[in-house]
């Protein structure tokens, strides 16, 4: 299925009406060119410390992301071939076979985001008129190869060229932020990027490893975490070491969302529990539930975004987790509710104005029914962009759809693209506004909103609210 070659349409997305698509296109103009705010991702820091050449599309586009080995894989490609070696293993699958391999399954994309965002990739940013197929794969592999050889397409000249205002990584509290530091006192490096703490492999004491991860937290700390409290002041320590170094945010993927707190006696008893190797899973359950009412607790103190996205089931194969380790694909959706778990902790935060929690959710039956009105009604809640399995084009449309009756377009966050991929990017963000202004221009020709409304919010969901929500400004 080799198709014609890579091309971009200038009303790509838009609604099929032609009155609507002629609002949509007027809408997207005034958006289009904002600075991107990506407050919610995965790049690594150390990429644009480091400033070295990518080495080839494989390592690129295929291996770091994800949404293609999954998709790969159901379609039969093994993961060790796809450069993800197994435990222990040094990779050894060839990067020209990897391409071959992606470009040989291009078909299996159709109509993903997958699809959307590589195909504007191939013709945005590398400028190239061949599309994958078996065919062309090592014509395509070549001419990607001698691209990224040149110094336009080294990390920070592209960083530039996307347009980037911010970028936030993803980082272990534990962890010195070297690599941000010197991003910041590199006087030939002036964009703006950010850690965000991810407290939660410090959570759950019933997850193997717990008491190793505890001493490695008390040591960058400089506090015991022997006790519970020694938990929470190290942990309220290094959430400080990183708003001092420019964090703005936190996040945490916890099974649930319920946050109910422990008497301090009965939470001291089940870490040492654990500690001793003596805990069992309901205390484990209800030290981690404790410890996401902590960190919300410590959240309206310091003023640090909260951003929460449970219910998602980690590692579902277990053979594959054996053998290759986690983030390769098979996390998946759970399903999620919001309204009853978080009631004990908004009853106790969600009015007080330093507190502000960003819900994101795979479960998107959620946010009409739970996200929407609890943002509806507490000054501090946002509903998250639809992100991972939603981020999708009909599945932005749907988040709209489900979420502006009840919170309108001010208590959501921006999009947010939460990816590895670095050079996909842009094309995610130019997916969330072209979305969003075919659903702006249906109000327009609806008579619910005048164009010039509809303009000034299609540039405000572009950059300005992204950077209100997760406190940028």
């Amino acid at each position: 299925m080799t198709g014609g070659p890579v091309a971009l349409h200038p009303d790509r997305l838009f609604p099929a009406d032609p009155a609507t698509r002629g609002v949509a296109r007027t809408l997207y103009a005034a958006a289009a060119s904002a600075p991107i705010v990506s407050p919610h991702g995965h790049v690594d820091a150390g990429l644009l410390l480091r400033d070295e050449p990518f080495t080839d599309p494989a390592d690129l586009l295929v291996v770091p992301d994800h949404y293609v080995l999954r998709l790969l894989h159901a379609h039969g490609a093994d993961l060790g071939a796809l450069g993800r070696a197994p435990r222990g293993d040094s990779p050894g699958a060839d990067p020209r076979e990897i391409w071959r391999t992606f470009c040989a399954h291009w078909g299996a994309f159709a109509g993903t985001p997958v699809r959307y965002w590589t195909t504007a990739i191939l013709a945005d940013v590398f400028g190239t008129d061949l599309t994958p197929s078996s065919a062309t794969a090592d014509a395509l592999y070549d001419e990607l190869v001698a691209a990224l050889a040149r110094p336009e397409f080294r990390p920070r000249a592209l960083f530039e060229r996307f347009g980037i205002e911010v970028l936030a990584t993803t980082d272990d509290p534990a962890d010195d932020l070297a690599d941000h530091a010197a991003l910041r006192d590199d006087p030939e490096f002036a964009g703006r990027v950010l850690p965000t703490f991810r407290p939660d492999a410090y959570l759950d004491p019933g997850v193997p490893g717990w008491p190793a991860r505890l001493d490695r937290l008390g040591a960058a700390a400089g506090i015991d975490t022997g006790t519970h409290a020694g938990l929470v002041a190290a942990l309220e320590n290094r959430r400080a070491y990183f708003a001092e170094r420019g964090a703005t945010a936190t996040d945490t993927g916890p099974v649930d969302a319920w946050a109910l707190p422990l008497r301090a006696p009965e939470a001291e008893r089940i870490h040492a529990a654990f500690l001793a190797s003596s805990g069992t899973p309901e205390e484990a359950t209800a030290y981690r539930r404790h410890m996401l009412f902590e960190l919300m607790r410590m959240a309206s103190e310091d003023g640090l975004v909260m951003q929460l996205h449970p219910s998602v089931i980690r590692n579902h194969h277990g053979p594959t987790l054996e053998r290759y380790g986690p983030d390769t694909g098979h996390d998946l959706p759970d399903v999620g509710a919001f309204t009853r778990p978080l009631r004990t902790a908004l009853e106790a935060f969600g009015t007080n104005q330093r507190f502000r929690l960003v819900l994101f959710t795979v479960d998107e039956t959620t946010f009409s029914r739970e996200i929407a009105p609890l943002a509806g009604f507490y000054p501090s809640v946002y509903a998250g962009a639809p992100w991972w399995f939603l981020d999708t084009p009909s599945a932005i449309a749907r988040y709209r759809g489900a979420v502006t009756d009840s919170a309108g377009f001010g208590k959501t966050s921006g999009f947010i693209d939460d990816t590895r991929a670095f050079c996909s990017i842009p094309a995610r963000h130019d997916m969330a506004r072209r979305m969003d202004a075919g659903f702006l221009a249906s109000l327009v020709v609806t008579h619910q909103l005048s164009e010039e409304e509809a303009a000034a919010i299609a540039v405000d969901l572009a950059a300005p609210l992204p950077r209100r929500v997760f406190r940028l400004e």
